[in-house]
């Protein structure tokens, strides 16, 4: 009998092209690498953390998971539904936090008397208060995160992708979404994709570990051992100048760009 995934992803690359600090695109038009060619298999059921320094592609990757955003080239199956938990993401500040939760509903072709349910639970975890009637570009980033997670815990999805969604707000939510998360994990048997900067959280949540670094995958496995050799790494670089740190990452940044293709010319000589 076959194993059963949760995730099937085969030399996917995902390329961006580079802005300036204006967030407009630079005249040559550069682009990058954000992944590239990852390859991975997890299991129904596993809990994946997802390590990696800023800029690594591990946000990307959530986004590509999440089917927000889409490969450039590769395979990727998704058996399930999927829903990404992360600060603002799929939220519309112009929106009510209830007029969210109905968006949110609608757009998944969900029925009144469901829609209402997920209210009701929203409401119920997410302890709001009369804040759930007042705009979402009202809020603070913790109460952002708040409204986002409990949306996606009231949708149950198959598949939970959870981008630092806990490392803002209140510690008293954060541990509270930490217990709902592990019962989740074990009685429920949901898949998660779990990406934090907090090594002991990962550590004590995870099953499996997913070290992504230059948009490549360096490392997959046991969570304690990815967790080791990830932590040697980080301390490697931590150990530099301030002028060895920025030519290591300028060399790491230069291995991403692609090079752009000689134009054709439409005459020859």
């Amino acid at each position: 009998m076959a194993e059963e995934y949760a995730v099937e992803v085969e030399n996917i690359s995902k390329i961006y092209t580079l802005r300036n600090k204006n967030n407009q695109y630079k005249t040559d038009k550069k682009e990058f690498y954000a992944l590239k060619g990852v390859t991975f298999k997890v299991k129904k059921g596993d809990v994946v953390g997802i390590l990696g320094t800023n800029g690594s592609g591990k946000s990307t990757l959530s986004l590509l998971l999440s089917g927000i955003s889409e490969i450039n080239s590769g395979v990727m199956k998704i058996n399930g539904e999927q829903s990404l938990i992360a600060i603002n993401t799929g939220l519309n500040n112009q929106l009510t936090g209830l007029e969210n939760i109905n968006v949110k509903g609608a757009l998944m072709g969900l029925k009144k008397k469901r829609i209402q349910e997920i209210t009701n639970d929203v409401i119920d975890f997410a302890e709001l208060g009369d804040f759930l009637y007042q705009p979402v570009k009202k809020y603070s980033s913790g109460m952002k995160s708040r409204l986002g997670f409990s949306i996606s815990l009231a949708l149950n999805p198959d598949i939970f992708i959870v981008d630092e969604a806990l490392s803002v707000g209140d510690k008293g939510f954060a541990k509270k979404c930490m217990k709902r998360m592990m019962k989740l994990r074990d009685e429920e048997g949901k898949t998660i994709f779990f990406i934090s900067h907090s090594l002991p959280q990962v550590r004590e949540f995870c099953k499996t570990g997913m070290w992504i670094e230059g948009g490549e995958l360096v490392e997959m496995g046991d969570i304690d051992k990815v967790c080791d050799d990830y932590a040697e790494y980080v301390e490697f670089m931590d150990a530099m100048t301030k002028k060895q740190k920025k030519k290591f990452l300028e060399e790491k940044f230069e291995k991403r760009l692609i090079e752009p293709k000689p134009k054709k010319k439409w005459f020859s000589k």
